[in-house]
């Protein structure tokens, strides 16, 4: 056995023998307890000019755990100061010991290596009063956690499902509560006479909430030494509840809140503006900034969505994406904390394989990033439309799909005039059928450009006997057209799953596959799929950078996002069997119409086959790669995300969706 198996073996046994024993320690030769009136928090104030960044740390990443710091504690021999020492190992030997002694499955409450009492009370301690033991959202619906009030209850119920916003400010809240395990949703919400309560479930046992480095590394190092599934939570805007975990610790980097705007800023062979984002910076906030500076920035469409978190790392669509590219090809710089504790830049020249990694290769994965620094660019105005059509009096089934057909076939004339449209297709009744334009969004272009470039589509409807009567507005900067456009987003719901697919331009200019992709889309709806819908590309013209964005975005003209809800009252096999339908027949015929295309892993199928191809494309074996090479411990873990196949839940929802309410073990 190795010496340092031996000093953790050392280390963590006698943690679990001062289970029931205060935290200590030594001054003067007197034993005293450790308290916030003699242990201050574990942080120290660096000179940011000695790191690799490329602007300026905030003050936040300012404040970290050091190796002196860490030093000064053992002196002061505090107990288990050890749990949140840095990770010293390097070869493989030592990391299959570190596997070995924990056995296959995360550290959970009630198991041999979990914190006793005191050391959370330590951790607390040395975090400077972060950590957050969870209560979930809806607990004042409840009597379990001694905070029942009536009226909170009637607010959060009120606005559960149409106000994110609120979800996006508690600790641990997240929209795929159907795979945390719906444990804690408010009574109004839950079907009649169903066992409905307050129950921690799938959330993370305790949160942290981080304004500096020091407490990232601190829970990063807790959980690798102690073997606890690890989250990390933003906004928790993800279909695939990548933000929860029982019994997990999470990190929730919602208040780190700096933006600095560079109206001249050189990296590399890029010069221009620029901005440094704090990671908690949410979509209306990162947009408002950019117009105060007078430029515009690539974001999502969600108003509420962390544009620095999950969005970016897993790409991030944008409305500017047909000009501009993803998100993810925005990025110059990260700053961010790996799996050994460590705080890097991650840049073109400084970490190139994590930041290659970071660059569309999925968020909780390589590590928690602080900060990014992102192009900024030239003020630009927006012309945008909206209309609908529906069958009626006047409107037959048959007319109803043959406008649709005539607004698909334009797809790629649209996307190459760097237009974005965000379109919905549902079925209202038997044979009866509703779609909406939410908006035709074209960045750069006048309301004239705008009605030219759409009038032999409006042309084609007349003919087909489909009137419209679009409404044009016409706005002087990005801001204004994104904020009257897209609405908060829905949120937290427990009776729908969803899937997409990314359909490829190769479809447009081929007769027999367009009619293939079309009738794939259509018989969902017919059968009560409801589609969300983009007609977008993320090649610009202008090019984009070799980073770990999803090849098939390269080559994509539609995004689109089927809906399969259902009645929560039905019988749990009825669900079972609408929930199937979604993943293995809907969504499979549009894999059937799409071989070798893929899917955008933040608003995807749960359950997607074959995820690795569909998410990641030919970039997932470098991507595997540098995961075990970054996190060869596992101390990330995602649903879907790159090394999650190592990985299995312990049970099932429906008998096939993995359950986060459930424990985290190695195959």
């Amino acid at each position: 056995m190795s010496y340092f198996r031996n000093a953790v073996i050392g280390a963590l046994l006698a943690h679990v023998l001062r289970i029931a024993s205060a935290q200590t320690i030594v001054l003067d030769n007197s034993t005293i307890s450790a308290n916030e009136s003699t242990v201050a928090p574990a942080v120290a104030s660096v000179d940011g000019q000695d790191s690799n960044s490329t602007a300026d740390l905030f003050k936040g990443e300012t404040l970290q755990l050091t190796d002196a710091v860490l030093a000064n504690l053992t002196d002061l021999e505090l107990s288990n100061v050890t749990l949140f020492s840095f990770q010293n190992e390097s070869d493989s030997t030592e990391t299959l010991s570190k596997r070995t002694l924990f056995g296959k499955c995360k550290t959970y409450p009630g198991d041999f290596f979990w914190p006793s009492e005191p050391t959370w009370k330590l951790f607390n301690l040395l975090l400077g009063g972060a950590l957050i033991k969870t209560v979930p959202y809806a607990a004042p619906c409840y009597d379990s956690f001694g905070n029942y009030d009536a009226a909170k209850c009637g607010f959060i119920s009120s606005n559960w499902i149409n106000a994110s916003i609120y979800h996006t400010e508690d600790p641990t809240s997240v929209n795929a509560v159907l795979f945390q395990g719906s444990t804690c949703m408010p009574p109004a919400l839950m079907p009649p006479n169903s066992a409905s309560g307050c129950t921690v479930g799938g959330y993370p046992a305790y949160a942290v909430a981080v304004r500096n480095v020091a407490q990232i590394q601190l829970a990063v190092n807790l959980a690798r030494n102690l073997n606890l599934r690890l989250v990390i939570k933003n906004t928790g805007h993800d279909f695939s509840a990548k933000s929860v975990g029982m019994g997990a610790l999470s990190i929730w980097t919602h208040n780190l809140k700096d933006v600095q705007f560079f109206k001249n800023y050189w990296q590399g062979s890029y010069r221009g503006p620029a901005f440094k984002v704090g990671v908690g910076v949410q979509a209306f906030e990162v947009y408002d900034a950019a117009r105060k500076n007078g430029v515009t920035i690539v974001g999502g469409e969600g108003r509420t969505v962390g544009v620095m978190g999950g969005f970016l790392l897993g790409g991030g669509h944008s409305p500017l994406s047909s000009i501009y590219g993803m998100g993810a090809d925005q990025v110059l710089s990260m700053e961010v904390v790996t799996a050994d504790g460590r705080f890097v830049t991650a840049s073109a020249t400084s970490h190139p394989d994590l930041f290659w990694a970071l660059c569309g290769g999925g968020g909780s994965t390589y590590g928690v990033v602080t900060s990014v620094v992102v192009k900024a660019y030239p003020k630009i105005k927006v012309t945008t439309m909206t209309y609908a059509f529906a069958t009626g009096p006047t409107v037959t089934a048959e007319q109803f799909w043959a406008a649709l057909r005539a607004f698909f076939d334009g797809f790629i004339t649209y996307t190459d005039a760097g237009n974005y449209e965000y379109f919905r297709i549902t079925k209202v009744g038997d044979g009866q059928f509703f779609t909406d334009m939410g908006p035709w969004f074209a960045p750069g272009m006048s309301k004239v450009q705008l009605e030219a470039l759409v009038t032999p589509l409006l042309d084609r409807f007349k003919a087909l006997g489909v009137e419209v009567k679009p409404i044009y507005t016409e706005y002087d900067d990005y801001y204004d057209a994104w904020f009257a456009s897209f609405p908060v987003e829905p949120y937290g719901s427990n009776t729908v799953r969803q899937g997409s697919r990314l359909f490829p331009k190769s479809s447009w200019q081929d007769a027999a596959k367009l009619n293939a992709t079309f009738d794939s889309i259509k018989t969902v709806v017919e059968e009560g799929g409801y589609v969300v819908a983009f007609n977008i590309a993320a090649a610009p013209k202008t090019g984009y950078p070799e980073n770990a964005v999803n090849p098939a975005w390269r080559d994509t003209v539609l995004h689109a996002i089927v809906a399969q809800p259902w009645n929560g009252t039905n019988p749990e096999t009825d669900i079972k069997a609408a929930s199937d339908k979604l993943t293995f027949d809907w969504v499979q015929r549009w894999r059937d119409v799409s071989p070798g295309s893929g899917a955008y892993m933040s608003e995807a199928d749960y359950i997607e086959p074959n995820f690795s191809q569909a998410f990641f494309g030919s970039k997932y074996p470098r991507l595997y790669q540098f995961k075990q090479r970054y996190d060869p411990l596992g101390v990330f873990y995602a649903h879907t995300a790159v090394g999650s196949e190592d990985w299995m839940m312990s049970e099932m929802i429906l008998g096939n969706l993995p359950s986060q309410n459930s424990k985290l073990c190695r195959k």
